[in-house]
């Protein structure tokens, strides 16, 4: 539950711990808040109260007993004030309010003015509060009556704010878009990084990343080019071991053919020179592989269409043989940005790979699909054995036995193919199909 609920993405992640700090901080000084308001209320409900209290209680002292109840019939009564005389305190069914808060209400009726002296209650009796909904006033006059006065009070209630719940939504939506925008500004660098280390991947001579920002991450951006650097010199370094090794062979091995010439056993020399022969096709093989894997060659428009057609005009020019079984279905034109001297390298391979081991080739270019364009490369041979179908992208990897060596190659036409597509941001996978023969799938971005 906890893994399918907690976001993938950092910047999700991190959003989501600061917005719920943020909320909860809002709600911790909202609720400091609304415990301060009800101090406030009570303070201001117990002095409202005071004054209407003592100004009820003045208005009856100062008024003669036989008038006394006439001025009761005349002041306002209901649910919110209502007042009696009585000869006894009051008898309601309710307890003496509490001592800190009767403690507030007589300081309140302390500090309202009430006239002469004489006219001051002799006791003073508090019941209820507002927890009870009202609060009951026993006052005893000089002259020994009661005046009983009953007044409705409302317990504190600071979440009854009309505006609480529009301040908490408004604080918090300001608090949401500028975490959201202040993460994606501090995002932003890793997944930059993140594209650099992907590209990388793909091709070793990516540009360097700018080493501008922050200083963690302008230090993670030196600490990438300098890597990249190091990987980049690794794999030229091997490149040109390799591309001179093959180079060096040439010459012995042309030598060799020379010296197979003065051989006079007819059967001998043409094992020997059959050997070499082999031996020489392995080197230039290796030759072009380095060559590709150091092409600079820019990347321009190209009608990826129109590379397909060329590309099977030729191998039928090839294999004459084949002119029947050689087809592409497509649409006419399809524009793509890529190297096209490498790129058309890589697609004659796949394609002669599938006129020499299947007799056939079948080309399909589908329409493109979220920026990438795929490529169905399609032969009716025997196939591939499944253990080889990643093996043979492996340099100096044959399939055995279902491609025998006789038809030629020496393994390096699918790894160069692979190292092609996958420079341009691509991928060549290799598959056997259904109804029989094999499929290389060539996916390459628009």
């Amino acid at each position: 539950m906890t893994l399918h609920l907690w976001p993938r993405r950092l910047a999700t992640r991190t959003a989501v711990v600061v917005l719920v700090g943020l909320a909860l901080v809002q709600i911790a000084g909202l609720t400091i808040h609304a415990l301060d308001r009800i101090d406030i209320q009570r303070l201001s409900q117990a002095r409202n109260i005071a004054v209407r209290v003592v100004g009820l209680y003045r208005l009856v002292a100062t008024t003669t007993p036989a008038g006394r109840d006439a001025v009761l019939v005349d002041m306002r009564r209901g649910p919110i004030l209502d007042a009696e005389m009585s000869q006894t305190p009051p008898t309601v069914d309710m307890p003496e309010m509490p001592p800190p808060e009767q403690r507030l209400y007589r300081v309140n009726l302390s500090l309202v003015p009430m006239g002469a002296p004489q006219n001051r209650w002799k006791e003073l009796v508090i019941l209820g509060g507002p927890d009870w909904h009202r609060i009951v006033f026993g006052m005893k006059l000089p002259e020994g009556d009661w005046l009983n006065v009953t007044i409705a009070a409302e317990p504190a209630r600071p979440w009854h704010s009309p505006t609480f719940l529009a301040a908490f939504g408004l604080m918090t939506l300001a608090a949401a878009l500028l975490t959201v925008w202040a993460v994606r500004r501090l995002i932003t660098p890793v997944q930059t990084l993140a594209a650099a280390a992907e590209a990388l991947g793909r091709d070793v001579n990516t540009p360097p990343l700018p080493e501008t920002g922050p200083l963690e991450i302008a230090t993670a951006a030196a600490a990438f080019n300098t890597m990249a650097a190091r990987i980049r010199r690794f794999v030229e370094d091997r490149t040109e071991l390799l591309t001179a090794i093959g180079h060096d062979l040439r010459t012995p091995i042309t030598r060799l053919k020379l010296r197979c010439e003065f051989v006079e056993d007819e059967e001998l020399r043409t094992k020997m020179l059959a050997d070499l022969e082999d031996l020489e096709a392995m080197v230039s093989a290796t030759l072009a592989f380095g060559r590709d894997a150091r092409n600079a060659e820019p990347v321009t428009a190209i009608d990826l269409a129109e590379l397909l057609r060329t590309v099977l005009d030729e191998a039928v020019d090839a294999r004459p043989e084949l002119s029947e079984r050689v087809d592409y279905a497509g649409p006419a034109h399809l524009t793509v940005q890529a190297r096209s001297l490498s790129l058309k390298r890589a697609l004659a391979n796949l394609i002669s790979n599938a006129c020499a081991y299947g007799g056939s080739a079948h080309v399909t270019l589908l329409p493109p699909d979220r920026n990438m364009v795929t490529i169905l490369v399609e032969d009716d041979g025997p196939g591939v054995r499944p253990q080889d179908l990643e093996r043979l992208f492996e340099p100096f990897q044959r399939g055995e036995p279902s491609r025998n060596r006789e038809t030629g190659g020496v393994g390096l036409g699918l790894p160069i193919a692979r190292n092609i597509l996958r420079a341009h941001g691509g991928d060549v996978l290799l598959a056997n199909r259904p109804q029989g023969g094999a499929r290389a799938t060539v996916l390459l971005p628009l």
